[in-house]
């Protein structure tokens, strides 16, 4: 039910509908918006901090230019939430019966107004440049804006789009959004060239942009109305490339927002009243506690670790550890590529690099994991995060990490299925010095007996619990639904421990003694550990059953039913194996 029916916005049904508001009426229009950004992330959570900073410059762009003729490229596009509301998305907002109406990202299926489905940085310069050559190859006029910003400017494909962008002949503009922010402070020497400008109101001699040929401008205040409508008038059909360089606050129209920048990037659903989680949090031990536990273990017994990540401290909750180690410790900002061949540099030189990196982040640096790591087989340690089926946007999808670092000579990729094995994986890849070792940072897992588990992965010995007919091999986190299925039939359960160095001959006897084999795996199933397994058995005579996410990109979409899809459930697995037995 819509509970903001005098709101402003209910009359906003597209951009020619901002195009007849006043300036009091626009700046009454930004009051409602954050209050509804607020609103609805209190409930479900969502990003917060960029999308109240970028309000005035949406309205602003949409009541200068002509959407969707000409088109504004968003990079990342987690700050669309105010676009999506003029662009006839509003009632996702307005009224809570509609909030899993759109998704949190730009998205063509839902609107003309949105070009790319994009959830990662550093796209947008590159694809509006692209967009603007087929545009001038084909004889049209229509303006062409890149909008990058909130971290993404520390990300490599940035500055490969900004270096071309620089010569695009006709209309192009990069809007540069600087709030001083990513997810956590912006880091490196993008830092201080933004900083020089914004402290000389864009009048330093010192302008990489100017450097590099754009027409630069400065706006001081981002989120004043009237100063974003007079910039985009002056920069609308000029031909040539120009950089609008924009100072925002990040967090804008909301307090907690604005004090605690990292905090409130994204956030999961709160109490509006004292902006606190509505969830308790959790004080077990958890997979990322014990991975930072052996990480300061080690520091503090000499070992020369560095921790590094890639712009996202809060994902490894390493905020107290940045801190306590500041000498251990190392943001490259937004740059994957940069995060993966720092820590081979760094393991080259004989360090002990520990990479920490997200699954759906780290396809940006497949490359560096095959041509700089694992060409020269160097003993980066890497945790990687996220790496299992989930809800998310089609752009977050964290189900592709075992193809990419399992199918590459020289890694090795652990998988852990308690947090006493984590424990005792982290250890021995920080031990060891022969290859780089990847561990699938488990979600959900038993704490178990440090005594229970094996203490060297050197080789891959797999643990097998005997049962008849049927064995059941259950990756990483889904061990456990390996233990359902195989107490329902009574079957074999088999821990592999890796997702990608085979026991063969452990899988040789499986093969000699049972009918069935299942493999479960939280991740895609295409080039991955189950396809290993059958490849493997092929000669065999024994029926191999391959269990995980097909091939598809899901977007948005409840667990449950993509468990259900891919045949996931306890139920669905069960009935499969008894119809082939």
């Amino acid at each position: 039910m819509n509970k903001h029916e005098d709101f402003l916005l209910n009359k906003i049904a597209g951009p020619k509908d901002v195009k007849k508001l006043s300036i009091p009426e626009m700046e009454k229009l930004a009051q409602e918006i954050r209050t509804l950004i607020i609103e609805k992330d209190a409930a479900e959570g969502g990003h917060l901090g960029p999308d109240l900073g970028i309000v005035e410059a949406t309205i602003a762009y949409h009541y200068v230019f002509d959407a969707p003729k000409d088109k504004l490229v968003w990079d990342i596009s987690h700050q669309t939430y105010p676009h999506k509301m003029l662009t006839g998305r509003a009632k996702a907002w307005l009224d809570p019966d509609h909030y899993e109406d759109v998704t949190p990202y730009s998205n063509p299926d839902e609107s003309p107004y949105d070009y790319y489905a994009v959830g990662h940085t550093s796209t947008s310069v590159a694809l509006a440049t692209g967009m603007a050559k087929a545009r001038d190859l084909m004889g049209q006029h229509e303006n062409i804006m890149a909008l990058i910003g909130d971290g993404s400017l520390t990300g490599g494909l940035a500055f490969e789009g900004l270096n071309n962008a620089a010569i695009e002949p006709h209309n192009l503009v990069v809007v540069v959004n600087d709030n001083q922010w990513s997810i956590d402070k912006n880091v490196g020497g993008v830092v201080t060239s933004l900083k020089k400008l914004r402290d000389s109101n864009g009048q330093t001699a010192e302008n990489p942009f100017k450097a590099m040929g754009f027409d630069y401008r400065y706006v001081a205040d981002g989120n004043d109305l009237s100063a974003m409508i007079d910039a985009f008038k002056a920069v609308k059909d000029v031909d040539h490339p120009i950089l609008l360089h924009i100072n925002t606050l990040k967090g804008k129209g909301y307090e907690p927002a604005v004090k605690d920048e990292e905090a409130h990037h994204w956030v999961s659903p709160f109490n509006l009243e004292d902006d606190q989680p509505l969830a308790a949090e959790n004080q077990k031990p958890t997979s990322k506690s014990v991975a930072l536990d052996v990480i300061k273990e080690q520091i503090d017994a000499g070992q020369n670790i560095m921790a590094i990540n890639a712009a996202i401290p809060g994902v490894f909750n390493l905020d107290n550890f940045k801190n306590e180690y500041p000498a251990n410790y190392t943001d490259v900002g937004i740059a994957e590529q940069e995060s993966v061949a720092f820590a081979t540099g760094f393991a080259k030189e004989g360090g002990i690099p520990v990479l920490m990196e997200n699954s759906t982040f780290l396809q940006r640096a497949f490359d560096q994991l095959s041509h700089d790591t694992a060409a020269n087989d160097l003993p980066v340690v890497m945790l990687v995060a996220g790496g299992t089926i989930s809800s998310q946007s089609k752009t977050h999808l964290g189900i592709f990490d075992q193809v990419m670092i399992s199918n590459l000579p020289n890694w090795i990729y652990l998988a852990p299925t308690t947090l006493a094995e984590e424990k005792a994986m982290l250890e021995w890849a920080i031990k060891q010095k022969k290859h780089p070792v990847a561990i699938k940072v488990p979600g959900n897992v038993p704490e178990t007996d440090q005594q229970d588990v094996i203490t060297d992965y050197s080789t891959i010995n797999y643990q097998v619990k005997p049962g008849k007919e049927v064995a059941v091999i259950g990756l990483g986190a889904f061990y456990q639904l390996g233990e359902k299925v195989a107490n329902k039939l009574g079957a074999t359960l088999v821990n592999p421990l890796s997702a990608n160095i085979l026991d063969e001959k452990a899988l040789d006897q499986l093969a000699a003694n049972h009918k069935v084999i299942v493999t479960l795996e939280d991740n895609i199933l295409d080039g991955g550990f189950g396809q290993k397994i059958a490849s493997y058995l092929g000669n065999k005579d024994v029926k191999v059953l391959n269990y995980g996410q097909n091939r598809v990109y899901t977007d948005q979409t409840p667990v449950a039913e993509i468990y259900q899809q891919n045949h996931l459930t306890l139920e669905q697995i069960v009935a499969d194996v008894q119809k082939s037995l």
